[in-house]
């Protein structure tokens, strides 16, 4: 069917020329010959792109067309993007509800895993930076990262994402769906998000091209992921994987999130069950939390979510 929201469909040509006009050379000037390296590493992202006009779940039909391939003993294709112009059942944590009309940009990455564990826990972390880099480029300069890949601006949710992983029984390949929700143009929202959510359109003053939107935020996810294996290529050659490594990805959400020093409440599902209370004192190098409680304890949480309570 056609999609009223693009005037063309996006390709993978279309995202290394947004790379080559407007990334490459800036991060040539700062990583040197490395940022080819670093770019064909993460090349995988959106090496396909498969167009939807209405799908119930970008994440479900993920697994359906991944269980098609592994029944008919073929491979499906690493970095595979599915899209869709609505979702009519979208999911984020815990089942909450996620609006999804046409204007935003939905859907699913599919990540066929060759990362060890250690990187392969910073995919979320990727997937929020690559995000706000790229709304920072339209327009919302404002945006910040909350813990661990939320992105708000002035307190209000404008994109959100859920990683799911599994391991398919039949060959034992990893697979790692990266589910994004982003609201562009999409201005209303249901009465209980009001006050909760936010669009980009809105905050940048004008309407955001969907197309342009996407060739960026799945070129910093290129650039983001390559450089998950990059440093883990860097840290298994050097003989020192394991020994607390530094991944540049943590330093680059770092660099984004508005998350330390805020007061915050923490829990599994901190919406219906929030565990406690704490300071968020930092984030270690594998990307987790340390709180501090008012007693001066501490604590470090690697899973989970927050709620800003200052």
């Amino acid at each position: 069917m056609p999609l009223d929201y693009l005037t063309k469909m996006l390709s993978p040509d279309d995202i290394a020329g947004h790379i080559e006009r407007y990334q490459l050379e800036p991060k040539k000037q700062q990583f040197g010959s490395q940022a080819e390296l670093i770019y064909r590493r993460g090349g995988f992202v959106a090496s396909q792109v498969i167009w939807h006009d209405k799908l119930p779940r970008a994440m479900d039909f993920a697994r359906q067309q991944i269980g098609r391939c592994v029944d008919k003993n073929i491979s499906f294709q690493n970095g595979a993007v599915i899209l869709a112009r609505e979702l009519e059942q979208p999911r984020g944590r815990f089942a909450r509800r996620w609006h999804a009309p046409p204007g935003g940009l939905w859907g699913c990455l599919v990540h066929v895993g060759s990362l060890l564990e250690q990187a392969r826990g910073l995919i979320p972390m990727a997937a929020g930076v690559a995000c706000c880099r790229a709304v920072h480029d339209f327009g919302g300069t404002s945006a910040a990262i909350r813990w661990v890949n939320d992105i708000l601006i002035d307190g209000r949710k404008l994109a959100g994402f859920l990683v799911e992983s599994f391991t398919d029984p039949k060959f034992g390949e990893q697979y790692d769906l990266i589910g994004f929700g982003i609201n562009l143009n999409n201005k209303i929202f249901p009465d209980e998000l009001e006050g909760l959510a936010a669009c980009l359109a809105l905050a940048a003053g004008k309407e955001i091209d969907l197309k342009d939107f996407a060739c960026s935020f799945f070129a910093h996810l290129r650039w983001e992921l390559g450089r998950l294996y990059f440093d883990e290529d860097f840290w298994l050659q050097s003989g020192q994987y394991g020994r607390n490594n530094q991944y540049s990805v943590v330093s680059s959400w770092r660099s984004l999130t508005d998350t330390v020093g805020k007061r915050v409440a923490y829990g599994f599902d901190v919406i219906k069950n929030p565990l406690y209370k704490a300071l968020v004192k930092g984030v270690q190098p594998d990307g987790s939390l340390l709180m501090q409680f008012d007693d001066g304890s501490e604590k470090t949480e690697n899973a989970g979510e927050i709620r800003y309570l200052s």
